[in-house]
């Protein structure tokens, strides 16, 4: 192993200097480029097969120089939740193939999850995100035309498994706003030091303008006005933060042209969900917005006890508005961040356990999104039958159980690593978790599916 690393990482110097000449030609040059040279021309469904591809687990190298990772303890320690990035150069092997993509950009990513990456001499598990257009803006520097993805590790999850269920099972029930994701396995390199083994992570699709662009025939367009909704986004004060960094609505498109007509747009949003009512509400909210498919996003989520979400905590969300018309868009919900679920929970809100909690009472009563499209008789039958066909079909103790077994034996050998931590498979929640109980394999009354299938059976 480290041979190979050696050999890769002359590789990366060597693309550094002629990476335009090589960069797609891989061992041989295989696989040709899904067209990169412009972003809206991108193969995007080619790029998306090949990049979340869940029958390989993908290498990726992340060399670091020691005075850029200096820069990013220290940029750290300044700031705990610093977005800044630091110059790294990345290898990404799929099997055969290897691509390099020098001159990238290294971060930090996470909220109550994030840490510093090293303690004393010790190297330590984090979550990182990698921008390979951050230092190199050629429209060809990027990975198959992807110029972000995530790296998460497996925190509070001993059971590697509970995001890529949960997105997986998303894209199972048809909702195509939610991410792609794979498992991957990580090395970094700091300095003339070791190549170290991170393990396993989850490699994530990063919601951004690609994002948009690789959905653009089902949102309508990908130039509208994204936002990433943090903590306290309840969708009840239109005169609530908004604004590009630092805001509870972060706008993440059209930052520089369009600020101040996205805000007027998610305004004029918050004021009609939260004013109107009755049959002006159910014929306004069917004009903007797809109540299907946030129906089928929501009994997903309330599924898989995402308690950390939008009617609970008013939290871990997207909303999309595909045009910047103050009047005239469709918006879109967007589910993120679903490590903490399947039997991960803590009391919060309305909830002590969110795997029986009533669906029907899921989160706060004064959220207008869910509970106001909940009051129409026929979307509240239409939400519990999306509940009870998952725990029918895909979402089932038995369904359940064979992917997550395939999974972790997928990834078993590969889980022991050079931090020390997490080096082992277990099936139970978090340590912090306030219900200890649950069960994803085990049969009985303690398995999570079959808790929450007598809870929906029951409605």
């Amino acid at each position: 192993m480290k041979r190979l690393a050696a050999i890769l990482l002359a590789f990366t110097a060597l693309c550094s200097c002629v990476h335009d000449d090589i960069l797609w030609e891989g061992n041989g040059g295989a696989t040709p480029p899904i067209g990169n040279d412009d972003p809206d021309k991108v193969n995007w469904s080619r790029a998306v097969d090949y990049i979340f591809d869940e029958n390989v687990i993908p290498e990726i190298h992340v060399s670091v120089s020691q005075d850029e990772w200096n820069r990013l303890l220290q940029l750290y320690d300044k700031d705990n939740t610093t977005r800044e990035y630091v110059h790294c150069d990345v290898i990404y092997i799929k099997g055969k193939e290897t691509t390099s993509i020098p001159d990238s950009g290294l971060r930090l990513k996470g909220n109550t999850s994030r840490r510093r990456p090293q303690k004393g001499e010790k190297f330590r598990h984090v979550h990182f995100g990698l921008n390979f257009h951050h230092y190199n803006q050629d429209p060809q520097h990027t990975l198959k035309g992807m110029r972000r993805v995530d790296l998460k590790w497996f925190k509070d999850d001993p059971a590697y498994v509970r995001e890529i269920y949960c997105y997986d099972l998303f894209r199972r029930e048809g909702v195509w706003t939610a991410v792609h994701d794979v498992y991957s396995r990580l090395w970094l390199k700091v300095g003339d030091g070791e190549e170290m083994y991170y393990g396993v992570y989850g490699m994530l699709e990063h919601v951004d303008k690609n994002y948009l662009r690789i959905r653009d025939k089902q949102f309508g367009s990908h130039d509208g006005n994204l936002w990433k909704c943090y903590w306290n986004s309840t969708l009840k004060d239109a005169n609530a933060s908004m604004g590009v960094n630092g805001s509870v609505y972060e706008l993440k498109t059209n930052e520089e042209t369009g600020e101040s007509i996205a805000k007027g747009q998610l305004r004029n949003f918050i004021k009609n969900l939260n004013n109107l009512s009755g049959s002006e509400f159910y014929a306004w909210i069917s004009s903007h917005m797809d109540v299907d498919l946030f129906l089928k996003t929501l009994a997903v989520n309330v599924a898989v006890g995402m308690w950390d979400d939008y009617w609970n905590n008013s939290n871990n969300f997207y909303l999309y508005f595909n045009t910047t018309d103050k009047e005239n868009y469709q918006v879109w919900f967007i589910p993120y961040d679903y490590d903490n679920t399947l039997g991960t929970m803590k009391q919060l809100g309305v909830q002590s356990d969110a795997c029986r909690q009533n669906p029907l009472k899921w989160g706060d009563s004064s959220y207008p999104l869910t509970v106001k499209i909940l009051q129409n008789s026929t979307w509240k039958s239409t939400y519990i039958k999306y509940l009870k066909e998952l725990c029918a079909g895909d979402f089932s103790a038995s369904a359940s159980a064979g992917r997550i077994r395939g999974w972790q034996d997928m990834i078993g050998r590969y889980v022991s690593n050079d931090t020390g931590e997490d080096m082992s498979i277990s099936d139970e929640p978090a340590s912090w978790s306030n219900h200890r109980e649950y069960r994803l394999l085990d049969r009985g009354s303690n398995n999570f599916f079959q808790v929450k299938a007598s809870v929906v059976n029951a409605l």
